[in-house]
C-alpha cells in the first residue's frame, strides 16, 4: 500500500541523509583539530553553521554523540597508547602535553559546537561539550590503570628528590596537579585520590623519620631552625607545584609530626632547650620556638609553663642576698626592675607581645614579690634612694621613666598599705631634711602615685606635703627675720 504522503516521507528520509552528511563533515573536521591541525578554523564560520543547523533541526543528540564518539576514539586510540609508550621516557612531559593539546583543541570544538551547548545541553540536561571532554579523557587516558599508578609514582618521586636536595621540574609537577584538579570539575576528588592522599601519607612517613634523626643527633637550636626551614620549603611547595587547597593538610602534617609530638622534649632539652635560651638571653631562638609553638594546640601553654617555672626560681632566689637593709633594699628592688627588664624584651622581640606570656609574667612577679613580707618597705626605700641620691644627673623624661618601672612593681604588691605607711615615713624625712632638691620629682611622684592608685590613697600624703612645706616656709620666715634682728 502506496503511503498517501510520499513527498513527507521522502522530505524525513532526505532530511536524514543531510543530517549524516553534515555530521561526517563536522567528524572530520574535529579529528583534525584533535590532531593539530589548525588550518581546520580558517572554516569556522561553515562549521559553526553546520552544527548549529544540525541542532536547529532536532538533530542535536546526533551532533552530542558524534562529538563524544570522536573524542573517545581519539583519546583511547592514539593519546593514551603515545602515553603508555612514555613511561620510561619523558612520562610526565608527554601527559602534560597530551592535556594541553586536548584542553587547545576542546576549546577550538566548543566554539564550533556553542548552540548545541546553549540549547540541546541545557534542555537534556547533560554535560556541555567542556565537561564531556574532560571525563572521557580523565576515563580513557588518567584514570588507566598503569597510567594513574605511573602518575602517581613520578609525582611522590619527584617530590622525594627535592626534599633530598636534588632540582626538578617544578611546573611539570604544577601542570600535573592542576589537570587533576580540572578533571575532578567541581570535586577535588580525583586530585585527592590520585595524589594529595599518598602525598600526604608519604610526607608523615618522611617527616617522623627525619624529625627522630634530628633530635638524636643536634641541639634544640638546630631542630627548630630545620623545622622552621622544612615548614617555609612546604609551603614554597604547595605555591610552587601543587593545587593550594593543599596548604591546610600538608601544614598539618608538619605539624604534628615534627611539632606537636616533640614540643615538650625540644622545650627540656638539657643545655640547649629553653631553660638555655633564657639563661644565656637567646631572643631569636625563642622567638624561632615560640613560631612553632604558637602553630600547635596548648604550644605555647607547654612552652610559657616551663618559663614561669625559671622566672619563679630567680625571682625567689633576689630576696636570699645579704647586706644592710637599705642597701639590701635598694639592690633588690633594682634586681627586680632587671629581671623585669629583661623579661619584657622576650615578651616584645621573643614571643610578640603574646598577651598570655604577660599574664603569667606579671602573675610570677605578684607571686614571688608577695612571698618577701619586706617588699613593700624595700619598695619604699627603694625610691626614698632614688629621690634624694640618683636624680641629680638625670632629665625629667628619663625621671618619668624610671618611676613608670618602679610603680610597675607597686601594682604587684598586695600589701599597698603597708607601703604607704613606709612611704610617708621616708617623704617625711625628705621634705623636712632635702625640700628644696626632691620638690620636682616629689610632685612627679604623687601625679604618678595618684594616677596608679587613685586619689584616695595620695589624699594624706598630699596633705602631708602641704603641712610640711607651710612648716618650711614659717621656718625661712623664722630664720630670716632673726637674720635682720641680728644685723641690726
Amino acid at each position: 500500500m502506496s503511503s498517501r504522503y510520499p513527498g513527507r516521507k521522502t522530505a524525513k528520509t532526505m532530511k536524514n541523509m543531510y543530517a549524516n552528511e553534515i555530521l561526517t563533515k563536522l567528524q572530520n573536521a574535529m579529528q583534525l583539530i584533535l590532531n593539530k591541525d589548525s588550518h581546520v578554523m580558517k572554516n569556522f564560520g561553515t562549521l559553526y553553521s553546520d552544527a548549529y543547523v544540525m541542532v536547529l533541526h532536532k538533530h542535536g543528540e546526533k551532533l552530542y554523540t558524534g562529538l563524544q564518539k570522536v573524542v573517545t576514539e581519539h583519546l583511547a586510540n592514539k593519546v593514551r597508547n603515545n602515553v603508555l609508550e612514555s613511561l620510561d621516557n619523558c612520562f610526565l612531559q608527554t601527559l602534560n602535553s597530551a592535556w594541553s593539546d586536548h584542553q587547545a583543541s576542546m576549546k577550538d570544538i566548543a566554539a564550533i559546537v556553542m548552540y548545541m551547548d546553549r540549547v540541546f545541553v541545557i534542555q537534556n540536561q547533560v554535560d556541555n561539550s567542556h565537561d564531556l571532554s574532560l571525563k572521557i579523557f580523565r576515563q580513557k587516558v588518567v584514570c588507566h590503570p598503569t597510567i594513574c599508578k605511573h602518575l602517581r609514582h613520578t609525582l611522590l618521586d619527584m617530590i622525594a628528590k627535592e626534599r633530598r636536595g636534588e632540582v626538578v621540574d617544578r611546573g611539570a609537577i604544577k601542570s600535573a596537579c592542576q589537570m587533576l584538579m580540572n578533571l575532578g570539575i567541581n570535586s577535588r576528588n580525583i586530585y585527592y585520590e590520585n595524589f594529595e592522599r599518598p602525598f600526604l601519607e608519604e610526607s608523615r612517613e618522611f617527616y617522623k623519620k627525619e624529625s627522630l634523626n634530628l633530635l638524636a643527633e643536634n641541639s634544640a637550636s638546630v631542630y627548630i631552625k630545620k623545622v622552621e626551614a622544612w615548614i617555609n620549603e612546604e609551603n614554597e611547595r604547595v605555591t610552587q607545584c601543587l593545587d593550594k587547597t593543599t596548604e591546610k593538610p600538608i601544614a598539618k602534617v608538619v605539624e604534628e609530626e615534627l611539632i606537636s609530638k616533640h614540643l615538650k622534649t625540644v622545650i627540656e632539652m638539657e643545655n640547649s632547650g629553653v631553660l638555655h635560651m633564657l639563661k644565656n638571653n637567646k631572643t631569636d631562638d625563642l622567638a624561632c620556638m615560640y613560631k612553632l609553638a604558637v602553630r600547635v594546640p596548648n604550644g605555647p601553654k607547654t612552652m610559657f609553663d616551663c618559663i614561669s617555672g625559671y622566672l619563679r626560681e630567680q625571682g625567689k632566689a633576689l630576696e636570699t642576698k645579704e647586706g644592710e637593709e637599705g642597701i639590701k633594699a635598694v639592690t633588690y628592688i633594682q634586681s627586680l626592675l632587671d629581671l623585669k627588664d629583661r623579661f619584657d624584651t622576650f615578651l616584645h622581640e621573643s614571643f610578640n607581645g603574646d598577651q598570655e606570656f604577660e599574664k603569667m609574667m606579671s602573675s610570677d612577679f605578684e607571686f614571688f614579690i608577695n612571698l618577701n613580707p619586706k617588699s613593700p618597705e624595700y619598695l619604699s626605700l627603694f625610691i626614698d634612694d632614688k629621690v634624694t641620691k640618683g636624680v641629680q644627673e638625670m632629665t625629667e623624661q628619663e625621671i618619668e621613666a624610671e618611676l613608670d618601672k618602679v610603680l610597675v612593681l607597686l601594682r604587684f604588691l598586695q600589701g599597698k598599705d603597708i607601703f604607704k605607711l613606709c612611704y610617708e615615713q621616708h617623704l617625711a624625712r625628705r621634705l623636712l631634711q632635702k625640700i628644696s632638691d626632691s620638690e620636682g620629682t616629689e610632685k612627679i611622684l604623687f601625679s604618678k602615685l595618684k594616677t596608679e592608685c587613685g586619689s584616695q590613697f595620695t589624699a594624706d600624703l598630699e596633705e602631708m606635703f602641704k603641712d610640711l612645706s607651710v612648716s618650711m616656709d614659717g621656718f625661712k620666715s623664722s630664720d630670716s627675720q632673726a637674720d635682720v634682728h641680728g644685723q641690726s
